[in-house]
């Protein structure tokens, strides 16, 4: 899908973020970003979300350009939702800055929050929801324009340890029933080995990518307690700890 390219991004105060960052991301990825606080992880993301340029190197698209808008879904740590709209309101507000009117978006919308779990919850406002259901209205936004990449900034972070688990197998499994491009950064470990199809290892500031680790552990309910998941936990372990060490 892209190709990152010697990327680096120095900020205005001086700041070096990540340095010298290459790395391609497949179609149809879940790629993990993991590392210390710090190291750039949302850096990188928001570089590829176009939300900022790099200093120096390049985002290479296959398709030869940035996709256009609707084709990148973001979902940042907290579900930033309007207060004052309800959720099928809030999920609409991508489709209604491409120009669409709201009559003509009821499907794609209702059909968003069916895949996050929430079509009862249409008109409920945010207060009314729980942190978790307010995450997948935050999912259900990202994804109602029907991007091919879907970025996501510690989306479970701020989540219970319980909702956090079962918001990971709803997203695993949406990603393997959509097929698409996903790039998720996270602090955790055990996250990044039950999600990813392979995860990518980042080295403290300024960030650059220390381990490329593929994650073949099945697709079962059953990935949390195979020998594989906890060996792909020991793997990750291993070069973060290398990484620590430099």
């Amino acid at each position: 899908m892209l190709a990152i390219r010697s990327v680096t991004k120095r900020f205005d105060d001086g700041t070096l973020a990540v340095e010298e960052v290459s790395a391609e991301i497949k179609s149809g990825e879940f790629v993990a970003l993991l590392g210390p606080s710090g190291c750039g992880k949302s850096t990188l993301l928001r570089l590829l979300a176009g939300l900022t340029a790099p200093s120096d190197g390049e985002i290479v698209w296959d398709a030869g350009a940035r996709p256009g808008l609707g084709d990148i879904g973001f979902v940042f740590q907290d579900a930033t939702l309007m207060p004052w709209a309800d959720a099928a309101e809030n999920v609409y507000l991508p489709l209604r800055l491409m120009g669409q009117r709201r009559a003509e978006a009821k499907a794609r919308i209702d059909a968003a929050l069916a895949q996050v779990g929430l079509a009862e919850f249409a008109e409920s406002r945010p207060k009314a929801l729980s942190g978790g259901m307010k995450m997948r209205v935050s999912i259900a936004r990202a994804l109602v324009s029907d991007p091919g990449l879907l970025l996501m900034d510690e989306p479970f972070a701020a989540l219970d340890e319980f909702t956090r688990h079962r918001l990971q197998g709803d997203l695993h499994r949406l990603w393997r029933q959509s097929g698409k491009t996903v790039v998720f950064v996270t602090h955790s470990i055990y996250e990044a080995a039950f999600l990813a199809s392979r995860v990518l290892v980042m080295s403290p500031r300024p960030g650059r990518i220390a381990a490329d680790i593929a994650a073949k552990i099945g697709d079962g309910p059953e990935r949390r307690d195979s020998a594989a998941y906890l060996a792909l936990v020991g793997e990750i372990t291993q070069a973060l700890r290398g990484v620590m060490a430099l």
